[in-house]
């Protein structure tokens, strides 16, 4: 009693742990203890002078009592005290101690105050910061777009495109099923903190040989065997291996929860964005039916004025060829847009043969997309959720490469009964049972445990990097959508007037044609630089709405990891 009391004793000052790995300071440096001291960097034994403690006489016991001294019952009072080779030695087991390893602490980083790009019309910046303040939202989700982005657009075509996916895309499909794999990993895991207990009868006969060696007439030579056996094993998780690997299965499957939203957000950005090309599409169709309307009346005008002899054969020869020259680009927009089309339709997992989008150029208004502040992107974008919840997952596997260090110890019982007739089977006398434990500690491993803890920690700061690194090509693509949109609104509106004066220098130069002032070719000249600037201010009409989702991607969607599963 009282050697198990001065076991788990709090007293000895060789036993405090030193804040090696506190923080994340995985520095070898910082992990030597200081003489004497028997658990450094949460538990785990380290090499002093090249020699591991372990092997010194006393060490390891040293560590052992350090670790059980954040076992529940080390603040029993007398009276508890006196129970305690069976109450407070199963408390221990059921309860357990403090996971060895260092806890889990965000990577820090600083976002900046606000985005440089943010200078289009049609995106909305929160107000100025507050002097002698700083204005942080609540909530990530507070003023950004939830839930069903896409309808920012009020496209009723597009919302059942968009809403089609969640039901039919195969790829999202694909990362639920993986996420659900990754969900039952966890239960796997978790459940090996509790027993495993089995039972089953058993039945033989058995016949020896009547030559076997002490053998005596009084020795029965043949006789049955009747068993039901139950029995069981439990791992109590003293150090914490099996809450670490829990820990780390429960971070990874979050991950997997980001990654399927991930994959969510990029299908629907990509429903957005072809199909607004394809509306853009159908507006340049439009604008080139349009033209090739006015081209036949211009090519039936020219030849009967060649009838009467006021064109030539010229004339009628370019006002044929600009008509088949757009008649031709005609059909090249139906080649991309059916591409278009089948994109669309494979996202939304339809039947191709069957699916078709009736023709609808892009008239919409642009909408404008609240920006929020920096600070939000790393709440609301999943790939950077993912990339800090496997940073999390990295940071478990150190603790459970420490925990290689410390003894295995494991509790088997079993119980039942036993008989050689069934009339006797289920009675008293019949009854057996066993129990026992065992404790294993490995003393030589050729630095194979150092080794795997060493190769955690890398991991773990290659894993830092990793989630920085997803974090500054998350603001850059926010930078990149930024400054799309701005200057593609200063470029439509050079084109706006650029497409005003052609319309105006086409309707001089038709006038004059009709006149007998001026040649078809001028006519001709004027008509091709006016159907250029149309197309080319519908291209970036077509380019602003494609930049606004991918902005609206950049930004996360309608997400943010509140939506992560607790």
């Amino acid at each position: 009693m009282r050697a198990w009391q001065a076991f788990c004793s709090r007293e000895s000052g060789s036993s405090k742990r030193t804040p090696a790995l506190k923080g994340h300071d995985l520095s070898r440096a910082a992990t030597r203890p200081a003489s004497g001291s028997a658990l450094a960097a949460e538990g785990m034994p380290l090499a002093e002078k090249n020699s591991p403690q372990w092997r010194k006489p006393g060490v390891f016991w040293g560590a052992f009592a350090a670790r059980l001294k954040s076992c529940p019952f080390k603040a029993a009072g007398p009276a508890e005290r006196a129970a305690l080779p069976i109450a407070g030695f199963a408390v221990l087991l059921l309860a357990g101690c403090k996971p060895v390893g260092p806890n889990y602490s965000r990577p820090t980083y600083t976002a900046p105050a606000t985005y440089k790009e943010a200078g289009a019309s049609s995106v909305l910046v929160p107000p100025p910061n507050p002097q002698g303040g700083g204005w942080q939202p609540a909530n990530p989700s507070d003023g950004m777009l939830k839930g069903k982005w896409w309808e920012v657009y009020q496209d009723p075509q597009l919302n059942q495109l968009e809403d089609r996916i969640a039901g039919y895309n195969q790829g999202l499909r694909q990362a639920l099923q993986t996420y659900l794999a990754a969900q039952d990993q966890v239960k796997s895991a978790r459940s090996a903190l509790f027993p495993t207990l089995s039972a089953g009868p058993s039945f033989s006969h058995e016949k020896l040989s009547k030559n076997r060696p002490l053998t005596g007439a009084a020795t029965p030579s043949s006789y049955n065997d009747m068993e039901f056996v139950g029995g069981g094993s439990w791992e109590p998780d003293f150090w914490g291996r099996i809450r670490r690997t829990v820990e780390a299965a429960h971070e990874n499957a979050q991950a997997s929860a980001a990654d399927m939203a991930n994959v969510n957000l990029s299908l629907q950005a990509a429903m957005a964005t072809d199909y607004f090309q394809l509306r853009g599409l159908d507006a340049e169709a439009k604008l080139l039916k349009q033209t090739i309307t006015d081209l036949e009346s211009q090519l039936d005008l020219t030849e009967r004025r060649l009838k009467g002899g006021v064109a030539t054969e010229a004339d009628v020869a370019q006002a044929r060829t600009q008509l088949e020259t757009t008649r031709a680009q005609l059909v090249d927009v139906g080649v991309a847009r059916a591409q278009y089309e089948h994109a669309v339709g494979t996202i939304a997992d339809y039947k191709l043969p069957t699916f078709s989008i009736p023709d609808s150029p892009l008239d919409l208004a642009l909408p404008k997309i609240p920006l929020g502040v920096p600070s939000q992107l790393l709440e609301r974008r999943p790939d950077i959720a993912a990339a800090e919840r496997r940073t999390a997952a990295a940071n478990a596997q150190i603790g459970i490469a420490v925990s290689a260090f410390y003894p295995t110890i494991s509790l088997t019982g079993e119980g039942g009964f036993e008989s050689t007739h069934g009339g006797t089977w289920i009675q008293g006398p019949s009854a057996l049972w066993s129990l026992g434990a065992s404790a294993t500690e490995l003393l030589f491993d050729a630095g194979q445990r150092r080794a795997l803890t060493d190769e955690a920690k890398h991991t773990y700061e290659a894993q830092v990097s990793g989630y920085k690194g997803v974090i500054f090509l998350a603001f850059e693509d926010v930078e990149d959508q930024l400054s799309g949109l701005r200057i593609l609104e200063q470029e439509s509106t050079a084109e706006q007037k650029a497409v005003g004066s052609a319309q105006h220098s086409y309707d001089i130069s038709d006038q004059r044609y009709k006149g007998g002032v001026t040649s078809y070719l001028e006519v001709l000249t004027a008509e091709a630089t006016l159907i250029q600037n149309q197309q080319t201010a519908i291209s970036l009409q077509t380019r602003q709405f494609v930049d606004s989702v991918g902005l609206i991607r950049s930004l996360g969607g309608g997400w943010d990891t509140t939506q992560l599963p607790k």
